[in-house]
């Protein structure tokens, strides 16, 4: 384990501050969230739809709330005041460890993460020649990046985390030379060659992972837990999800039931992140 946050992180973070969490054991509105990807109409269009579903489902109100930016979103997390969050197998596990959270529905299919080079690049085959360089991804805690520290025991031979903001962007990034390899999700690596033709060449792939799933925190009822899986996996559920499956599952557009098993221990991830250290 590592012993040290790193730096990068803790600039980014310091802001945030950690407190009991939020005791609503009479809630009568359920605040739903998930991670700020876009702006407050185009998240809200995403998630807007599901919250006014759930809460016919369930015969109380749902919430959709939206984080104003990540550091909003990971400090209200932590300090535990949603209900039910959208989001990735990492703060799933987290949240699991910490804050008594269930998962409940997953997209299926596994993540998967590439580190990669440009395709004449011959000095570099593995995650050990990479020891000290530049790598172009999105800061922690994006998963692909923690996904590329978690292969490092000692942070002193972590590569330099260098983000352009966007993987388009870091791919580019990597062609032009700026960095010496990039990490992201295999699935937009492979996409990006094809509109660039092939440019890069891959030289780790991690292993699969449990993709993104909901979860319900403490406050929410064993009773209303079910109502959330049956809502969500039930074939009505495909119009309030229509955008929600246009961004994150256009081929395969269900979700299946999930299990305290599919994120156990995910959590790890996140060990050295700032507000999320175990």
């Amino acid at each position: 384990m590592h012993k040290a946050i790193r730096p990068v992180v803790i600039t980014a973070l310091t802001i945030l501050s950690l407190s009991a969490g939020t005791s609503r054991a009479a809630v009568k509105t359920y605040v739903f969230t998930a991670p700020p990807l876009a702006s407050l109409k185009k998240d809200t269009a995403v998630y807007g739809p599901i919250a006014a579903y759930l809460s016919k489902a369930l015969g109380r109100k749902v919430a959709y709330q939206y984080p104003d930016n990540w550091l909003s979103y990971e400090k209200n997390m932590q300090e535990d005041k949603y209900d039910i969050i959208y989001d990735g197998p990492h703060f799933i596990g987290w949240r699991m460890a910490r804050l008594g959270n269930v998962p409940l529905v997953k997209l299926p299919g596994k993540l998967k993460f590439v580190v990669f080079v440009k395709v004449n690049n011959k000095s570099f085959k593995s995650l050990a020649d990479l020891d000290g360089h530049t790598v172009c991804g999105l800061a922690p805690p994006n998963l692909a990046t923690l996904s590329l520290y978690n292969q490092y025991s000692n942070p002193v031979r972590e590569p330099l985390i260098i983000s352009a903001g966007s993987f388009p962007k870091d791919y580019k990034m990597v062609m032009m030379g700026k960095c010496t390899a990039g990490v992201m999700r295999d699935k937009m690596f492979f996409k990006l060659q094809m509109k660039s033709g092939k440019k890069g060449r891959i030289i780790w792939t991690s292993k699969g992972l449990t993709s993104l799933g909901f979860t319900a925190s403490s406050r929410v009822t064993p009773r209303d837990r079910k109502k959330i899986v049956a809502a969500l996996t039930a074939p009505a559920a495909q119009a309030p999800l229509k955008a929600f499956f246009n961004r994150f599952s256009r081929k395969n557009r269900k979700l299946l039931p999930a299990t305290v098993k599919d994120y156990a221990g995910m959590g790890s991830y996140l060990r050295d992140v700032y507000g999320f250290t175990q």
